[in-house]
């Protein structure tokens, strides 16, 4: 199958400051710094995955996963306990020594003795949370997962075409935002106009919104000769959303005689965005064309396929079956020639 790869997208490795965290979560998470101040413009979280220390203050730390967010509960602590204060210090040291992006304790529980006092020498950030602990890991980690999910932005329209999200590109001037426009006006949303930041969310999942910087600004489409229209404010709530997932590309091209377009839909098309591959449809663009018409055809062939029937492989099958005499001839019946001359 043909691969289009113009937005084959290598995402980088993000990272956010441990302040970011402080500072965007620090009611909902309901955070308390107890140390390790100094570190918050210094330690940076790149995952958003975490990590239970456990075996490490054992004594294991050939496997330690430094780079993620230390959590410490009950289990913890309460091994910690065990220990005198000399093993307490040495355990302590052997986690803190890797200088993790920050140690979260939960359950409002007491930190060991001397964990603050390392802590603020090696500027590892401290923080405590009264949240119970599989409850507090759900949350970061959803919170981690959104902040560091890998992006990028691509220049189109994303329209949300009966559940479907389509990202409509194209060159500059070819008629996107026309496109979504017709489309709102016939009862579907647009999520954005002109830039859409995408984000991998999971596995094979790309979601889209608007880029504008402002609420204000998100839901306005650039008409040439018009100007800029307000979606919301012409078409109500219902003909917008805050973001949605990308299912369909559709690449409108300008038509060229002799080009070579797909007829039948056999040979289906991919795209990737952010390393997922997604169905690709090029629609030649000529005047007269109902662009926004054909784009909720290929949101409603798309919800067929998804569930498994696939309109011209099941035509293609059926034609082979008829050209070998194994066809159905109830859902194909043959007509007597003299009906047809009796209709004319």
């Amino acid at each position: 199958m043909p691969n289009n790869d113009k937005n084959n997208n290598k995402s980088n490795l993000k990272s956010i400051l441990t302040r970011i965290l402080y500072e965007e979560k620090n009611a909902d998470f309901q955070l308390e710094l107890l140390a390790g101040e100094a570190g918050l413009d210094i330690r940076k979280i790149v995952t958003e995955d975490i990590y239970r220390p456990g075996l490490a203050l054992a004594g294991y730390t050939e496997k330690f996963l430094a780079e993620r967010v230390q959590i410490l509960g009950s289990t913890e602590l309460s091994y910690l306990k065990t220990l005198s204060s000399t093993q307490m210090k040495k355990a302590i040291n052997n986690v803190l020594a890797f200088t993790p992006p920050c140690f979260i304790i939960a359950k409002n529980l007491e930190l060991p003795e001397g964990f603050t006092t390392i802590a603020n020498k090696l500027k590892v950030p401290v923080f405590r949370t009264s949240l119970d602990t599989t409850q507090f890991i759900h949350q970061l980690t959803a919170y981690l997962d959104y902040k560091l999910a890998p992006e990028t932005y691509l220049h189109g329209d994303l329209v949300d075409v009966y559940g479907v999200g389509l990202l409509l590109v194209g060159e500059s001037g070819i008629g996107k935002s026309e496109c979504a426009l017709d489309l709102v006006e016939r009862g579907n949303r647009l999520v954005a106009d002109d830039l859409v930041k995408v984000q991998r969310r999971g596995e094979g999942i790309i979601m889209g919104q608007s880029a504008a910087r402002s609420p204000a600004m998100q839901y306005h489409i650039e008409i040439r000769g018009v100007g800029i229209v307000d979606i919301y404010a012409l078409f109500g709530i219902r003909s917008v959303r805050t973001r949605k997932r990308i299912e369909v590309q559709i690449e409108l091209v300008r038509w060229q005689e002799g080009m070579d377009y797909e007829r039948v839909g056999l040979e289906e098309q991919y795209t990737e965005i952010l390393g997922v591959k997604i169905p690709l449809v090029q629609i030649p663009v000529m005047p007269g064309k109902n662009l926004a018409l054909i784009c909720e055809v290929i949101a409603k062939n798309h919800l067929l396929k998804i569930m498994g029937y696939h309109p011209a492989k099941m035509f293609n099958e059926e034609l082979l079956k008829i050209m070998k005499g194994k066809g159905d001839k109830e859902a194909y019946p043959q007509i007597d020639p003299w009906v047809i001359r009796d209709i004319e």
